[in-house]
């Protein structure tokens, strides 16, 4: 850490991150994001298979960083970083968190400490359990005060976060009945960039194909986890991905019925007052509805809500940027948190368009 005197004679730290899984999808949304952080300032970079490439072979997005090799992930490299942010496959993240101290911030883009049951994560994820950490969505009622000068951090699935801030509202305020659907439009890159057969792109182009179906999808006991203890009584999900041929967004809509006397005003209301505030989670104005286009690159979540009234439901429309939002976003903002930087440090609001 370097602390450096203000402009108006306060002082101003500086932090150093390394990123491990530098050369994958999530790891360069980070390093995109960092590279416009004034107080991160961007260390080791490390991959597994790619190590010893240079960066801009895999991310030739990130010029600034077109000098960088890529290091193996070794903890000999990201050890004296302040920040140490693991982009890796589910279930790599925990022995190397073992290694670092408890004065290095570790902020995991994987599930590996999503999970407050062992039994749902063995079942979902078939190795044992390796803890729990505070959780990285800070829109969860009380989760900034845990996050603040927290030293590990768990970055919630990108389903999960949408989901999650579409229901929230109307659950926390005991609207709706805790029978929910969700069913998830999402680009490929949540998948990540190792090829697969069903990835490439004559196979994804022109096409819409469910995955997951059942409640196999291993966000559905985290989006389970999230929802119970917003509304304080078990909860029952339906939840279905769909993959479209685009590269990053995510449009969920998600349904439930309503408690009996419940009305569409009600709804809109508590979803006004819970996102009034909030720098990244918008209800849009009546009759305007979110695409994933309205998200592009941002850190944001955007949202429309009304009611079905022959079906007595509530529907919630929510879109986000997988990338952004629903990985490394929330990892910096929730990084911010842990730091007592101000929230919205380094993050983008406004979208790419076309």
């Amino acid at each position: 850490m370097i602390v450096q005197s203000g402009s108006i004679g306060g002082t101003i730290m500086e932090y150093t991150a390394a990123v491990a899984g530098a050369s994958g999808y999530a790891g360069g949304e980070l390093l995109r994001l960092l590279l416009d952080h004034p107080q991160i300032s961007i260390g080791a970079l490390t991959a597994g298979s790619n190590a010893g490439t240079p960066l801009i072979q895999h991310q030739p997005h990130l010029r600034p960083l077109a000098d960088r090799v890529l290091a193996p992930t070794t903890i000999e490299e990201l050890r004296g970083h302040d920040v140490v942010y693991l982009a890796l496959p589910h279930g790599q993240s925990a022995d190397i968190a073992q290694q670092l101290g408890d004065d290095v911030l570790v902020v995991d883009c994987g599930a590996d400490f999503r999970l407050n049951d062992p039994h749902a994560w063995e079942r979902f994820y078939g190795t044992p359990h390796a803890g729990t950490w505070p959780y990285g969505l800070p829109e969860l009622p009380g989760q900034r005060e845990r996050l603040a000068g927290a030293r590990r951090i768990a970055v919630p699935g990108c389903h999960v976060t949408v989901a999650t801030l579409a229901f929230l509202p109307g659950l926390a305020e005991q609207l709706l009945e805790p029978d929910l659907t969700v069913v998830a439009v999402t680009g490929t890159s949540g998948a990540g960039k190792a090829p697969k057969p069903n990835l490439i792109g004559s196979e994804v182009m022109g096409a819409l194909s469910p995955y997951g179906v059942g409640g196999v999808h291993r966000h559905n006991p985290e989006m389970v986890q999230n929802l119970t203890a917003v509304t304080g009584e078990p909860v029952r999900l339906s939840f279905t991905p769909v993959l479209a041929p685009l590269p990053r967004g995510i449009l969920a809509t998600c349904t439930a019925p309503l408690k009996p006397g419940v009305t569409v005003d009600q709804i809109r209301a508590a979803y006004e007052t819970t996102y009034a505030d909030e720098p990244f989670t918008h209800l849009l104005p009546e009759d305007v509805w979110p695409s994933t286009a309205m998200t592009l690159a941002a850190n944001t979540t955007l949202l429309q809500v009304t009611v079905d009234p022959d079906a007595h439901r509530m529907v919630a429309v929510a879109a986000l940027d997988n990338l952004t939002k629903g990985t490394a976003g929330g990892a910096v903002q929730s990084t911010n948190l842990a730091l007592e930087l101000p929230e919205e440090t380094g993050l983008p609001l406004t979208a790419v368009a076309p």
